[in-house]
């Protein structure tokens, strides 16, 4: 063999074996500077996850740390939840048709006929009983005017009262015209309150707390009726 071949073909295996060797350092070079940038990629959400951190992670975040918020009323009861109801379902409840159904009747106009007085405030309509709204009953019994000079008030209050009606009907606010027990009520004979007319005269006193006390006050200061002297000497 000649040296020229020789040395050449040296020299081409030096050249072939530096460049396996060169490409061989590259391929390592590579991956290993892939899994440095995949590892920094991964810890970099770490490093900077407050300053960087969306609205969808945070509340993802939040409702893996916090106990679960109860149902809200638009996406109605959770599954078991519908044989326990809630204060506010019962307070719903009591306030449907049937809570109103037990509850007292609205009063209404009724009229009734021929009444006889009891005394000036009470009438009654066979077994049943009404007092007037607003005042106290005169007792019939009752007698007024100073020691020596008393007259008999209270009947003169009651007839007072009879001569009014003359056996006219009268227009009362009652629940139902069955009633038991003595009821108090409103009664009208026309458009003139028969409680107010009793205050306004004198014949009979109101009641505490009652919106004709103003009238009785001033009946009482003109001194008709119960305050005045006696009618019968007149």
């Amino acid at each position: 063999m000649r040296p020229a071949a020789f040395i050449t073909g040296i020299t081409g295996m030096v050249v072939v074996a530096g460049l396996l060797m060169a490409g061989e350092a590259r391929l390592g070079g590579g991956t290993a500077g892939e899994e440095t940038a995949t590892a920094a990629a991964d810890a970099a959400p770490e490093a900077g996850a407050h300053a960087t951190i969306s609205d969808d992670r945070a509340e993802m975040i939040a409702r893996s740390v916090e106990p679960a918020a109860p149902p809200s009323s638009a996406s109605g009861p959770a599954p078991g939840d519908a044989a326990a109801p809630q204060p506010a379902d019962t307070q719903q409840r009591a306030e449907t048709p049937a809570g109103e159904t037990a509850s007292p009747a609205a009063k209404k106009a009724v009229e009734l006929a021929r009444p006889m007085v009891e005394n000036a405030g009470i009438l009654s309509f066979g077994e049943r009983r009404l007092q007037l709204a607003g005042i106290l009953p005169t007792p019939v019994e009752r007698t007024c005017g100073p020691v020596g000079r008393q007259w008999p008030c209270g009947m003169m209050a009651k007839t007072a009262l009879r001569l009014l009606l003359r056996n006219r009907s009268v227009s009362c606010d009652l629940e139902t015209v069955e009633w038991k027990e003595t009821v108090t009520t409103a009664c009208r004979l026309g458009t003139e309150d028969l409680g107010a007319w009793l205050a306004e005269n004198g014949w009979a006193e109101a009641a505490v707390g009652s919106p004709l006390t103003e009238i009785a006050e001033t009946a009482r200061q003109a001194g008709k009726g119960l305050h005045g002297d006696d009618r019968r000497r007149n």
